[in-house]
């Protein structure tokens, strides 16, 4: 028997909160605020805490828990959830090292855990290559960059991040390191004003010569290039943020049956109900896809390919799901009040995490013909 708190089911949770998060979203929408509330009601409930392992103190939700509370929380509430996905890889990541590498990051986990420490990634703007730079100095680094995307830093207490040293021997090498945001030095500028999830609170974070010290540095790793350490992230990352594109999906289809009751009968309209719940149906099995490959295959190429297929065919189905709603609801789709039009905005974040389409289909035609992938 595990010790540590008891079991939770994180989506009852989702559920639990969900209806006030619901009741919020116009508001953060309307004026691009970040969900400052609902960050604090998931501290409240320690949701930030869900995936760290029960051993040292979490919620011991598993990757596919995880998934599925992330899921179930964007039915309610796009931004908080896709927030939230963002934090929550940032625990998926060491915790799967600490189990699978036997990585010494349990003190950092117990801390998130303890504390409900928020993470804050910023791998939307540094992937492969890395960005920003590390310069050597006793004890650690000095560190200067501009990090863009960087949901829930409002609330963040760490900034997971990446910076380029140029190292004498072995070249550029990109550092994986963490950063307190109230370390001098590092600036959060107020500058998310988009399309859609506005509550997300992405904004840039300026790095200006902060010192990291040398145990801050987790992982050290080869820029531009597929590693084992990025086959990791990129296979516990991608399908926790594309559950909350399945869950907005999800939201629009019931929004739009909803205001279609009365043309049930026309038949353009089952047929474009048909259409979206087919959409609909391609993205909950493109994203099953994604976690069962997380869950069976070892960290690798292979499993990565059909993790960046099934990040490719998520988003569409789920961007197309969302695009029937609008049609299937008619032109009551077109006000803010029946909440689809805020949906039909959210989603198309989807179309902007990494892997693209033309990065990804490049990636699985040079592995299926038995060439590099990183040429």
């Amino acid at each position: 028997m595990t010790d540590g708190p008891p079991r939770v089911d994180w989506s009852g949770v989702a559920r639990d909160v969900g209806p006030r998060f619901a009741a919020r979203a116009a508001a953060h929408d309307a004026s691009d605020a970040f969900v400052a509330e609902n960050y604090a009601e998931l501290r409240a409930r320690r949701a930030f805490g869900a995936g760290v392992p029960r051993e040292l103190g979490g919620g011991g939700a598993s990757h596919a828990e995880l998934a599925d509370m992330l899921r179930t929380l964007a039915t309610y509430c796009s931004s908080t959830a896709l927030a939230l996905s963002m934090h929550t890889h940032q625990v998926a990541i060491p915790t799967w090292r600490w189990r699978h590498q036997q990585a010494p990051v349990d003190g950092f986990l117990r801390r998130v855990a303890s504390d409900q420490l928020i993470l804050v990634s910023s791998g939307g703007s540094d992937w492969l290559a890395g960005s920003g730079t590390a310069v050597k100095v006793d004890g650690g680094y000095r560190v200067t960059a501009r990090k863009v995307f960087g949901s829930g830093a409002p609330a963040g207490d760490l900034l997971m991040t990446m910076a380029v040293h140029e190292d004498p021997q072995d070249g550029p090498v990109v550092l994986h390191l963490a950063v307190p945001l109230n370390a001098p030095g590092v600036t959060v500028q107020d500058t998310w004003r988009t399309l859609g999830m506005r509550g997300t609170g992405s904004h840039d974070i300026v790095l200006d010569d902060v010192f990291v010290p040398d145990d801050a540095i987790g992982v050290r790793r080869p820029p531009g290039r597929w590693s084992p350490a990025w086959h990791a992230v990129a296979t516990l990352a991608l399908p926790l943020v594309y559950a909350v594109y399945v869950g907005i999906a999800e939201a629009a289809r019931a929004l739009a049956l909803r205001a279609a009751t009365r043309r049930r009968d026309d038949r353009s309209v089952q047929r474009l109900v048909g259409e979206m719940d087919n959409a609909l149906t391609t993205a909950r099995l493109a994203h099953r896809h994604m976690l069962d490959a997380a869950a069976c295959g070892p960290m690798g190429e292979e499993t990565t390919n059909q993790i960046l297929i099934g990040r490719v065919l998520t988003g569409e189905a789920a961007i197309r799901t969302v695009e029937r709603a609008v049609e299937v609801a008619g032109g009551a789709g077109f006000f803010r009040d029946l909440g689809l039009e805020r949906l039909f905005r959210d989603v198309q974040a989807a179309r902007y995490h990494p892997v693209r389409e033309p990065a990804q289909v490049l990636y699985s035609g040079r592995l299926a013909l038995g060439l590099d992938v990183n040429d």
